[in-house]
């Protein structure tokens, strides 16, 4: 089976990180990724939806992980 490229919307996109972020599915750093906005940009995304945000064990070390991937830490 093919696999065929989709580009979706940013604002899909957002929702959709914001969503998965809630739900505990994404950690902070995933999420902000998915949604491709800074760190502070996202955060104050989901303040703005009520969303709050725990940085627990899991996802301080999910973060770090991105981090270093990315050659910023």
């Amino acid at each position: 089976m093919a696999r065929v490229a989709v580009e979706i919307p940013e604002e899909l996109r957002r929702e959709l990180a914001v969503h998965l972020f809630r739900e505990g599915r994404l950690s902070f750093g995933r999420a902000r990724e998915l949604a491709g906005m800074t760190a502070w940009a996202f955060q104050v995304l989901l303040g703005s939806g009520g969303v709050p945000v725990y940085c627990g064990p899991r996802e301080y070390d999910e973060d770090l992980a991105t981090l270093k991937v990315a050659g910023r830490r």
